[in-house]
């Protein structure tokens, strides 16, 4: 990981420590991640996405291992940048080609 990919992570990381209120999550979730860029200059989802997974782990979720559904949007706001997550705890079925 590049400095600049580690000075974000651990941002992210701090953030969340400050932002997250309640226990550690278990078990299988779903992840919205709402990306508001701050310019439209061009960008990868999927990297901004794998840094916030990571920086959760631990915070918010045992291990990001437990995302089984994964959800990006991007959005733009100038004047306030952020990125917003929204978790939901999930009991995903089995599908019915694996019961046979």
């Amino acid at each position: 990981m590049t400095p600049e990919g580690k000075a974000l992570k651990e941002q992210y990381q701090w953030e969340a420590k400050v932002q997250w209120k309640r226990p550690i999550l278990t078990g299988p979730l779903s992840m919205h991640i709402r990306f508001f860029f701050g310019s439209k200059r061009k960008r990868d989802l999927d990297n901004q996405n794998k840094l916030v997974l990571d920086a959760l782990t631990g915070i918010a979720y045992e291990d990001d291992s437990q995302i089984d559904e994964l959800h990006l949007y991007r959005h733009y706001d100038k004047s306030a940048p952020r990125i917003e997550i929204e978790l939901v705890p999930t009991r995903m079925a089995e599908p019915k080609w694996a019961e046979q």
